[in-house]
């Protein structure tokens, strides 16, 4: 290589555009109420209310806009079947025309999926990873110690027909993340075993409850639910 064409190379190195990174996604989830001709039979039942996972919802986003601004790339996946369950069988209204409410708000990329693969297949494609990576990642819904339950108690009394368990973590793509996210379930249990898998699988904490959390008195703790007493976060 003469020095006239290292010059020459020095120079356009020095003088090309630098691109500029492409902003991150911030992502939610919610999963699905239970039916109460199940739950009420319960010494504590749940989710008298359908819009525990949607409220707590749409309340983080409220946040999120507010911190990064109204050009945020927020994503909002929601497991519809149990909300449609819902309406026709208890609640009778228009469920799903308020969750798009909410979307028309606050501008998000509101998702529906009915299916884990369909979530997983999210995360690893739904934009191009390779040059918008995940920032944030909350679960607002049903969980245990080892997955997420999309519609417990809802299809089915007291269990799960879909779920994202600890085990099928490892399909989701390593590299999809932003160096620090903020990643968080806010489900009961998870802190006692599938945020391990969660970090083993994308070399990222997730924070989750070790016990419970309750969304209960929603408008007095502003909608996010906290930890039941004698619970505490992990991960």
């Amino acid at each position: 290589m003469t020095s006239r064409f290292r010059t020459l190379l020095l120079l356009l190195v020095l003088t090309a555009p630098v691109l500029a990174a492409s902003e991150p996604e911030y992502i939610i989830v919610s999963g699905g109420p239970s039916l109460q001709e199940w739950e009420k039979y319960k010494g504590a039942p749940h989710d008298r209310w359908w819009g525990n996972f949607i409220r707590s919802a749409r309340v983080r986003i409220q946040q999120l806009r507010k911190e990064h601004g109204p050009k945020a790339r927020i994503t909002w996946l929601v497991y519809k079947p149990a909300y449609d369950r819902r309406n026709n069988r208890q609640d009778h209204a228009d469920l799903i025309g308020n969750i798009v409410s909410v979307r028309d708000k606050y501008g998000v990329n509101l998702v529906f999926f009915d299916r884990t693969d369909q979530l997983i297949n999210y995360l690893n494609q739904g934009q191009p990873r390779h040059q918008i990576k995940i920032a944030n990642f909350e679960f607002f819904g049903h969980s245990n110690r080892a997955c997420f339950m999309f519609d417990y108690s809802n299809e089915i009394d007291s269990a799960s027909k879909v779920w994202l368990h600890e085990d099928d973590l490892k399909k989701i793509r390593r590299g999809l993340f932003t160096r620090k996210p903020f990643i968080k379930s806010w489900g009961c249990h998870t802190g006692e075993s599938m945020s391990g898998k969660w970090r083993a699988a994308t070399g990222k904490k997730m924070i989750g409850a070790v016990g419970k959390t309750d969304y209960a008195d929603g408008h007095e703790t502003g909608w996010i639910p906290k930890l039941s007493s004698g619970s505490r976060w992990g991960g």
